[in-house]
């Protein structure tokens, strides 16, 4: 009897072993990847005027801003995909629309010194379908 009970037990662990090893049809599937919002950007060229910029000396707590410039070198539509700064207190701005080929665009970096004192550098990248991407731009003051 008791054999038979063991038997038993371990032929119902292999049945359940077999059955919760089986794939499962009615699982979720995987989602589909998502298409990007945005469309194919193919690489081109870009180049700004002046990638650095001095405000020079300010007063604490005034905000000020710089427009940089950025020409389609290449001979595809550029794209300003994202600016990143790398600090709170710069906001940046830029085109978003394509900037055809031998075009102008324009990034501008709000930097707000209300937090800071003596020599302050500050920098953003700038991501873009271009070779040369992500471009550094940077900008310093003497906040007093």
């Amino acid at each position: 009897m008791k054999n038979i009970l063991k038997l038993s037990g371990i032929g119902l662990m292999m049945l359940l072993a077999t059955v919760s090893c089986q794939k499962n049809e009615k699982a979720d599937p995987m989602p589909e990847p998502v298409e990007e919002s945005t469309p194919e950007q193919p690489m081109t060229k870009a180049s700004f005027a002046k990638e650095e910029h001095d405000f020079g000396t300010m007063k604490k707590g005034e905000v000020v801003q710089h427009v940089y410039e950025v020409t389609n070198t290449g001979d595809k539509p550029l794209y300003i995909n994202s600016v990143q700064p790398a600090c709170g207190c710069t906001a940046p701005d830029y085109t978003k629309d394509a900037i055809a080929p031998g075009e102008k665009g324009q990034v501008t970096l709000s930097f707000d010194s209300k937090n800071f004192n003596g020599a302050v550098t500050k920098t953003a990248q700038v991501f873009m379908n271009a070779e040369n991407s992500p471009i550094t731009l940077s900008f310093k003051a003497n906040v007093q």
